[in-house]
């Protein structure tokens, strides 16, 4: 699975049969928001939100950016790969 960095929309995407999932970021002083993840039905169960996060967290470390968490999905992730918490901003997420 492809994920496209869409620097000019602010996302990550993953574009399959036709349909695009994504997870919207942006730029916040010295961090990076993880704000929303879009999946459509037919990818649903396929891996491919975790993808984009982990794609997401994969870019923010590459950038030494601390990661903020607006996204549900991202912050249910996070319960299940604890190892990306180190990267979160911990002045915001106390």
């Amino acid at each position: 699975m492809e994920v496209i960095n869409n620097e000019k929309a602010q996302q990550f995407e993953i574009e399959l049969d036709g349909e695009k999932a994504f997870l919207v970021y942006r730029f916040y002083k010295k961090d990076i928001a993880l704000m929303h993840t879009t999946v459509p039905k037919a990818m649903e169960g396929k891996g491919v939100a975790s993808t984009l996060a982990i794609a997401a967290f994969d870019y923010a470390k590459a950038h030494g950016k601390p990661v903020m968490v607006y996204c549900p999905f991202v912050a249910k992730f996070l319960t299940k790969h604890t190892e990306y918490r180190i990267q979160l901003d911990h002045e915001y997420h106390k």
